[in-house]
C-alpha cells in the first residue's frame, strides 16, 4: 500500500498560480503512475493530469492542458501539479492518486488508482 499526502492548496485570484505537492510513502516501488483528480461540489470526480513514475509520459485533460504541468521527483517520492492561469471553474478539492503496476486499464480513469490522498482545497476567486 502507498500512503499519499497532498499539500499546497489555498485561495487564489483568477489568473493566479498554485503548486500542489503529493508526497508518497510505503510501497512506492509498486507505483506505475501518479495522477491528480478534482471534485467540485455536486460534480463527479474528474481527471486532471497523470505522469508515469518512470519515463516522460504525461497526460492532461483538455480543460487544463497548457495551463497545468505535472511533474515528479523520484528521489523525494513526490509528484507536483503546477497550476497557472487559474480560473474560477478550477475550484475543487484536488486529490492525488497512485496507480500500481497491473492496476486498471487507463491513467485517465479514477478506478485505475488504488491509493488516494486526503485531498486539498483549491479555491479561485473571480
Amino acid at each position: 500500500q502507498v500512503q499519499l499526502v497532498e499539500s499546497g492548496g489555498g485561495l487564489v485570484q483568477t489568473g493566479g498560480s498554485l503548486r500542489l505537492s503529493c508526497a508518497a510513502s510505503g510501497r512506492t516501488s509498486s507505483v506505475y503512475s501518479m495522477g491528480w483528480f478534482r471534485q467540485a461540489p455536486g460534480k463527479e470526480r474528474e481527471f486532471v493530469a497523470a505522469i508515469r513514475w518512470s519515463g516522460d509520459s504525461t497526460y492532461y485533460s483538455d480543460s487544463v492542458e497548457g495551463r497545468f504541468t505535472i511533474s515528479r521527483d523520484n528521489a523525494k517520492n513526490t509528484a507536483y501539479l503546477q497550476m497557472n492561469s487559474l480560473k474560477p471553474e478550477d475550484t475543487a478539492v484536488y486529490y492525488c492518486a497512485a496507480r500500481s503496476f497491473g492496476s486498471g486499464s487507463s491513467s485517465y480513469r479514477h478506478t485505475s488508482y488504488d491509493s488516494w490522498g486526503q485531498g486539498t482545497q483549491v479555491t479561485v476567486s473571480s
